[in-house]
């Protein structure tokens, strides 16, 4: 079992939001956090059904169990009653109970309930496994064949536990809640998105790939982002001396579900596709660490209107970093991030992660660094401060 880098906080200290991707470990999370907790489990059936028929059951039962201010109450699942939120929202404001809600969907619960508690409870996200839980047994290889949920990163099988988690997830979360009318053109479109991975998207492209509206595609988009397997990564804009590109990024939330929907196969380094794995690795890592330590820098993206770029920007241009597959980085891979320094001459640090095996640092200040080095200076806190 892994440590993860969320921190939570003391019980019935704070109401709170746990979101995250199926399978990322939330309930493994909370129930280590909170051995003593009261627990209900939507994904109990019988409990599902009395809490969805009768809401106030909750508030009946907590009132004639006596509320206790110092335990966490845990409601997993909770996008599938958000009803509920309604008799949380009281026995917060009535008997300052501390609740931990836990879903991999805020798209029904924003639709449904309470307006999320009107702002009274704190938003936590719980990514996959980062570099730095994994520690010794952080493997990029793996890492970048296997994804990030921690069942399948350890699984010997991952091309079968991805196809399920798959299914699982058209099943559950879109099906289930009723997202699309259809679910064979969603499934089809899961397919076409993946190739998008790391890039701009086109929307036109993609809606005449599936045969539905460009209307259609932005809803499907949507519906990854709010069913958390998929992010936005914004373009950087401010203070631009040249045109730069302006349309956002597109990143699947775990690199193995990627392979498995583009059908990558097993990946090898000084492939195209292991080069794009890396790049939503690093995102991942630079995602994880940003959000677990609440941080207030901005994570995006540089690029020229004529093609040079530099895949991940942190802050106001604190950090530029670009990331490359190769073994051994030579000019050619240096060209954003010396085009950068012309529009941002402040920039205080220029990285490449790659696959080189030793850290080094060019005649200019470009700092070279194993994908390796990279993860444990980050999380460290020496890349960016924690």
């Amino acid at each position: 079992m892994f440590e993860r880098n969320l921190v939570l906080p003391e019980a019935g200290t704070e109401s709170f939001f746990l979101w995250g991707p199926r399978q990322t470990g939330k309930s493994t999370l909370l129930r280590r956090t909170y051995p003593a907790a009261r627990w209900i489990d939507l994904l109990k059936s019988e409990e599902f059904r009395r809490y969805v028929a009768r809401p106030e059951s909750l508030r009946e039962e907590i009132q004639a169990a006596g509320a206790d201010r110092k335990q966490q109450i845990v409601i997993d699942e909770i996008q599938k009653a958000p009803a509920l939120l309604n008799e949380v929202h009281w026995l917060m404001e009535h008997y300052n109970l501390s609740f931990a809600l836990c879903g991999s969907s805020a798209r029904k619960v924003k639709r449904g309930a309470a307006n999320l508690l009107g702002g009274r409870a704190i938003r936590y996200e719980l990514y996959g496994l980062t570099a730095s839980e994994l520690g010794a047994e952080f493997d990029l290889q793996r890492m970048l064949n296997h994804g990030y949920l921690p069942r399948i990163y350890q699984g010997s099988r991952p091309g079968r536990m991805l196809d399920a988690y798959i299914a699982d997830y058209l099943k559950e979360e879109v099906a289930a809640e009723g997202l699309v009318r259809n679910l064979p053109t969603f499934s089809d479109f899961l397919d076409v998105a993946a190739l998008s991975d790391g890039q701009s998207v086109n929307f036109s492209s993609i809606a005449r790939d599936c045969g539905v509206s460009n209307q259609s595609i932005k809803n499907y988009f949507q519906i990854l982002e709010d069913t958390l397997l998929a992010k936005w990564l914004p373009a950087y804009r401010k203070r631009p001396k040249r045109r730069v590109f302006g349309a956002p990024r597109f990143y699947f939330a775990d690199v193995g579900v990627v392979n498995r929907l583009a059908r990558r196969g097993e990946l090898q380094p000084g492939t195209e596709d292991y080069g794009k794995a890396m790049e939503n690795w690093a995102f991942h890592e630079l995602s994880a660490f940003l959000r677990y330590h609440e941080h207030e820098a901005k994570l995006s993206y540089w690029r020229l209107a004529s093609g040079i770029e530099v895949d991940f920007i942190i802050g106001d241009m604190q950090v530029a970093i670009e990331v490359k597959s190769s073994e051994r980085i030579h000019s050619d891979h240096l060209k954003g991030l010396r085009s950068i320094i012309v529009d941002h001459p402040g920039i205080a640090r220029r990285i490449v992660v790659c696959r080189e095996p030793r850290p080094r640092k060019t005649n200019d200040g470009i700092e070279i660094m194993p994908a390796e080095e990279f993860a444990k200076r980050l999380w460290e806190g020496v890349i960016i401060s924690a």
